[in-house]
């Protein structure tokens, strides 16, 4: 699963995740790729579902980048547990994720492989997904 070694702070505020994305919205390494289309946090064990799905899918064949990183920790406080003393300690770590972000990307196997595994991925994921292709010169 994929967390930061070491971090800042050890616990963040929950936020609000507003807007578009501008960084990271546009595809950069391969020829297809997922795109979110609604803001959520994506946790790690999200990311590996949908990394898992798509390699299978294309049995190890073409590359796969994962454009989203899980650096935001979410913290929880233990069941049946009363109010007050304090926040919780940190469970998961999950990424905030924009309307527009590019969350994976493949190159190296035909459209029709990478539209289904593209959507294998975003089964696993919580939020609306769009596959985006490059415009080839």
């Amino acid at each position: 699963m994929l967390q930061p070694m070491r971090t800042k702070f050890r616990k963040a505020h929950k936020g609000r995740i507003k807007g578009a994305a501008t960084s990271g919205a546009t595809l950069s390494f391969g020829q297809f790729g997922l795109k979110a289309m609604e803001p959520d946090r994506l946790t790690a064990r999200q990311i590996e579902a949908a990394r898992r799905a798509m390699t299978r899918h294309m049995k190890r064949a073409g590359r796969v980048w994962i454009r989203i990183y899980p650096d935001v920790p979410v913290s929880k406080k233990p069941l049946e547990v009363r109010m007050g003393s304090g926040k919780g300690a940190p469970e998961l770590w999950v990424a905030r994720v924009k309307p527009g972000r590019i969350l994976f990307e493949i190159d190296g196997v035909p459209v029709a492989v990478a539209k289904e595994s593209l959507a294998l991925a975003a089964a696993k994921l919580p939020i609306k997904t769009r596959f985006v292709e490059r415009i080839s010169e």
